[in-house]
């Protein structure tokens, strides 16, 4: 999934700061030329070789500070600064600064018309991607500090927030929903995974059986983990003794959620679910074909037929 050309837009800008030097805030004077002719100041007598202006003051750090804040506060980001940092200024006088927060990513800030802030995750995604195309592409601003290099911790932290409770074995940014929020993927340890994303309502999750449904693959979730959450829910049902080889999500109706099983040594199943996961009802596969089309991953065979 491509990011969403907003986000896009503001890389773009970014990498602006790619072609700074040095901060231009502080500017080198050259020595005085001894041949250039004296100036005479008024009347004091005094004389000066030329005097070059006085190069402009570097902001310090706590001014760096407050110039941040007042732009995450105009864009309305709850990030609790721990750390500002000036980049440079690109040759429109826009000024990148990368910063980082108390928890979740860092940022880095763009003193734009209104201001913009990308999310460090974001910037190293881009740059990955854009690396595993051409090793040799020049990839922009990406965050530096250390404290930036948090992408497991807080790729954790939205998945609980988004309610997965798994151990987490991998995770990475999907890219951008329509609305452009950042579609991220959570893989879990022997269990099925999820992508989740934050509207302004809260979290909302899709899982890799419902994505599997659509032609949608997840990188961080195999077939067996899908298989082993399976035979997790049937647990304590007429189908518990399934040793569920493959998994399948159908769908859902007002009645529940199917799924179909393999099994084992076993005639596969269709099962029914209701909206706590508990199983409703079990379909064998010989005379589930009315059910969702019937199994799939189960080959049965034709029913006989009657006897002259």
């Amino acid at each position: 999934m491509a990011l969403y050309p907003r986000i896009m837009a503001v890389l773009a800008a970014v990498a602006l700061t790619s072609t700074m030097a040095a901060p231009a805030f502080a500017q080198r004077t050259s020595p005085q030329d001894p041949n250039q002719p004296e100036v005479h100041e008024g009347s004091t007598g005094r004389t000066s070789r030329g005097r070059q202006p006085r190069a402009a003051r570097a902001p310090s750090d706590a001014e760096v500070r407050a110039t941040v804040q007042g732009y995450l506060t105009a864009l309305g980001n709850t990030c609790q600064l721990t750390e500002a940092k000036l980049l440079g200024q690109a040759p429109d006088k826009t000024s990148a600064y990368e910063v980082a927060c108390a928890t979740g990513p860092g940022y880095i800030v763009l003193s734009t018309t209104p201001p913009q802030a990308t999310d460090c995750l974001v910037l190293a995604n881009s740059a990955a991607n854009a690396r595993a195309r051409d090793p040799q592409a020049d990839v922009g601003t990406v965050c530096a500090m250390p404290a930036n290099d948090n992408g497991p911790a807080v790729f954790e932290a939205y998945a609980r927030e988004a309610g997965m409770d798994c151990v987490i074995d991998g995770a990475g940014i999907v890219g951008a929903a329509a609305d452009g929020a950042i579609v991220y993927e959570i893989g879990c340890t022997n269990a099925d995974g999820a992508r989740i994303q934050k509207s302004a309502s809260g979290w909302t999750r899709s899982s890799c059986f419902e994505l599997a449904s659509i032609n949608a693959a997840c990188k961080f979730t195999t077939p067996a983990e899908q298989a082993a959450t399976l035979k997790s829910w049937l647990t304590g049902s007429e189908a518990a003794a399934c040793d569920v080889q493959q998994a399948r999500f159908m769908g859902q109706n007002a009645n529940g959620v199917f799924y179909e099983a393999t099994c084992a040594g076993a005639d596969g199943v269709i099962v029914r679910f209701n909206a706590e996961k508990a199983v409703a009802q079990v379909y064998p596969c010989a005379t589930a074909q009315q059910i969702g089309g019937g199994c799939k991953l189960t080959t049965t065979p034709p029913a006989a037929a009657p006897q002259a």
